[in-house]
């Protein structure tokens, strides 16, 4: 039995592995991980998952880790980490998630990789974060506040003069060198990733330059095979490697001169908008890659 990680048990991503895993032969059960819990008196090994009784599952799909208090959303990590101490494939791992989900050490990650990706600041000291913004300012240089947890493009801000405050979001400064559109249209690109190879992709049109799917952004096809999106694919498979995952939505624009570049990596990927403009069955593209390369290598490590 393969555990899917969901708070959203009924919803489509949730139908989809379901009918994926099961066309491989694999029965799966939505877990939320608001309801596991560790209890040492668990024998033998201490974890309580609902619907698994004594027994821990196959492998593990994370489809969501639902967001509450920095001990709610440590605690439901923590149950990842175990279930991988345990010799559970766990897809993706809590330390991936752990690095994608904060967009500073995203950042840092990508850069130290080699993966291009704009200049970026995350500091909490409000004085050096406004010496950032004047500096890149009379420079010339537009910047973009995010927060440092967030998805969807929500919380996002262009900095375009200076503000009458710092740019501090929760306490923190995460800012971007902002990339301007090459046309009248502001796009980006979305590549899936899974198990070293780039899925598929979809370019994202707006009118505002905010071009996610969820705030309004329309999703177009985008074949990686021909020779003038290659770098998208090659740039994807490198920040989800350098993050260490096993899948994830990456995020690309292109700067002036049409180079790509990496803006966020998204560790548990929603991928319907992308899904309605590709021919290739994504659900069984990574349901195969976990059974097919995931549990099959801890089927092989297992066994010495």
């Amino acid at each position: 039995m393969i555990a899917i990680f969901t708070d959203e048990p009924q919803s489509w991503h949730t139908r989809e592995l379901r009918r994926a895993l099961r066309a491989l032969g694999h029965d799966c059960r939505a877990v939320d991980l608001r309801q596991c819990r560790i209890d040492l008196a668990q024998r033998p090994h201490g974890l309580h998952l609902p619907g698994f009784a004594r027994a821990l599952p196959a492998a593990a799909f994370v489809r969501g880790v639902p967001g509450g208090t920095l001990e709610q959303v440590v605690l439901r990590l923590d149950i990842l980490h175990a279930l991988r101490e345990l010799g559970v494939p766990v897809y993706n791992e809590a330390r991936a998630i752990e690095k994608s989900v904060d967009k500073a050490m995203t950042s840092f990650l990508l850069a130290r990789a080699g993966v291009p990706t704009p200049p970026t600041f995350a500091a909490e000291d409000a004085a050096s974060a406004g010496r950032f913004v004047m500096k890149a300012l009379a420079a010339g240089q537009r910047l973009v506040s995010k927060p440092l947890f967030g998805s969807q493009g929500r919380g996002l801000a262009r900095i375009d003069a200076v503000p009458d405050s710092p740019p501090l979001q929760d306490g923190v400064a995460y800012l971007q060198h902002w990339l301007p559109p090459r046309g009248k249209t502001f796009r980006d690109w979305r590549v899936l990733v899974a198990g070293g190879r780039a899925l598929a992709g979809m370019r994202r049109e707006s009118r505002h330059w905010v071009t996610n799917v969820a705030q309004g952004g329309r999703p177009r096809p985008v074949d990686l095979a021909e020779a003038g999106n290659a770098d998208l694919a090659r740039w994807a498979v490198a920040a989800a490697s350098a993050l260490g995952m096993d899948y994830a939505g990456v995020d690309l624009m292109r700067d002036a001169d049409g180079r790509a570049c990496v803006i966020e990596v998204n560790g548990v990927p929603a991928w319907q908008g992308l899904q309605r403009v590709s021919d290739i069955d994504l659900a069984g593209c990574l349901a195969a890659d976990l059974v097919e390369r995931k549990m099959a290598a801890g089927a092989r490590a297992a066994h010495g």
